[in-house]
């Protein structure tokens, strides 16, 4: 369920909505709701009939703004008499879209993003005179482009712009020190590379590679996971690279491909088990790790991403026969008469190592979201723990940088369960990804060659 702005509900008729109006509209709704951000942007644009080039523009300037929240009011604090807190969230939204595009993109003229605002208000509050305030500020800001700061500059005291709560830089301050909290920070501001994992039982990644590159495609081989391609500046549609339909490939980030490495060794006679199997993208992996000669299963209670699983499953591995099953864990694990060698729980978790890709996560979370998610990870792991099979393999895994939600879940079941042993993940991972080993555990910090991520791998002894 999505809520409306207040920008809905006085509409101005004949003209088409632009990518600049749908962009404001969707950062007022998610002020308003602190609802996930792609489907609450699907949703707008769907509403408004905002498609192709325009649609991919307005997500771009939405992840943008996001991106550079804090140094777009600064700039706006310098621009406009009227504090950006006491601004109706439209015209706000507006302004930042508009500031975005004059000093942090390089291929739009000055030209279209004031007049597209202006335009924008225009039809959102026609007869007010709210257009004149916003062409005002953003004509302004064009003029004084080359005194004002840059995207990369710093306050006048110094400061950089985070672009993060403060209560979230100070956490990440006592966690890691000043310096690799504004790396991350810094980190999180870029737009992500995009990462595909090479459907090896398909085509293999070296044939991959040379077909994109013939096609103009800037693709490299990943720095860590075996499979990897990294698509350096691409700006398309992924369903529109080469091979998509015939399963070639399938999007995730070298973190998330390396969890599932930690499965390893796979059995040919074994079962493997995804316990929160979202779209399919880890379930995939281990189809394609165990070369279609194990049983793999999969549960996901959610019915949206059902839909998305079994597209992919279709599309990735059309011979292959993976039993997903549409419930709660919970619910599976009381029904299931099954153990598995190896279990895979990528738990829900707040998604502070994925900052980058989700922008509205650092803006949408509260302190008390750690421990709440751990109660229910605490859960999930236990569930899971009951479907490993004697010397079989448990992995657990989350986007998250916070103890809470990491190290402490896995040392309180350690500790409730020592049937389970602790393995050190250096074991199973490439030579490239033993940096990113911690105390036995995989946990990799924001880059810009990989995301943030934990996993540790356990051993279930008689």
């Amino acid at each position: 369920m999505t809520t409306k702005s207040r920008a809905t509900g006085n509409i101005a008729k004949g003209t088409p909505f632009s990518s600049r109006y749908a962009a404001a509209e969707t950062l007022v709704r998610l002020q308003q709701s602190k609802l996930p951000l792609k489907p609450l942007f699907d949703s707008v644009t769907l509403e408004y009939q905002v498609t192709g080039a325009e649609r991919g523009l307005a997500m771009n300037l939405v992840y943008g703004v996001l991106r550079r929240r804090e140094y777009l009011n600064h700039l706006l604090s310098l621009l406009a008499r009227k504090p950006f807190q006491q601004l109706e969230p439209f015209i706000h939204a507006t302004l930042l879209v508009g500031l975005y595009q004059l000093f942090c993109l390089d291929r739009i003229p000055e030209s279209a993003a004031v007049n597209e605002a202006v335009n924008a208000v225009k039809k959102a509050r026609p007869g007010s005179h709210l257009h004149g305030f916003v062409n005002g500020v953003l004509r302004s800001a064009t003029r004084q482009k080359e005194q004002l700061p840059g995207p990369q500059d710093r306050y006048p005291d110094g400061r950089p712009f985070l672009n993060h709560p403060g209560w979230l830089t100070k956490r990440w301050v006592k966690q890691y020190g000043r310096q690799e909290m504004e790396r991350i920070c810094a980190v999180n501001s870029l737009e992500p590379q995009l990462v595909l994992r090479v459907n090896t039982g398909t085509v293999s990644k070296e044939h991959y590679l040379k077909q994109l590159n013939q096609l103009g495609i800037n693709a490299t081989s990943g720095s860590y996971a075996p499979d990897s391609v990294v698509l350096r500046d691409f700006q398309g549609a992924v369903t529109a690279l080469p091979g998509y339909q015939e399963g070639y490939f399938q999007v995730q980030d070298e973190a998330a491909q390396l969890a599932t490495l930690l499965l390893a060794p796979f059995k040919e006679s074994g079962s493997y088990l995804d316990c929160c199997a979202g779209l399919g993208g880890k379930t995939g992996h281990i189809c394609q790790l165990t070369k279609n000669t194990t049983e793999v299963v999969a549960v996901e209670p959610e019915k949206h991403r059902q839909n998305l699983f079994h597209e992919n499953m279709a599309r990735l591995f059309p011979d292959k026969n993976v039993a997903l099953y549409p419930m709660p864990l919970e619910q599976f694990a009381r029904d299931s008469e099954s153990k598995f060698s190896g279990v895979l729980i990528d738990a829900p978790c707040s998604g502070t190592g994925v900052i980058g890709r989700h922008p509205d996560i650092r803006w949408n979370r509260k302190k008390s979201d750690f421990k709440r998610y751990q109660q229910t990870q605490s859960k999930l792991i236990e569930l899971a723990s009951q479907l490993v099979a004697e010397d079989g393999i448990l992995v657990y895994a989350t986007c998250s940088l916070e103890p809470e939600e990491n190290r402490q879940v896995v040392d309180h079941f350690l500790l409730e369960h020592p049937e389970f042993v602790l393995c050190d993940c250096r074991d199973t991972l490439p030579e490239p990804a033993a940096k990113f080993i911690e105390d036995k555990c995989f946990c990799p910090r924001p880059s810009s060659s990989i995301d943030g991520f934990f996993a540790a791998r356990m051993q279930r002894k008689n």
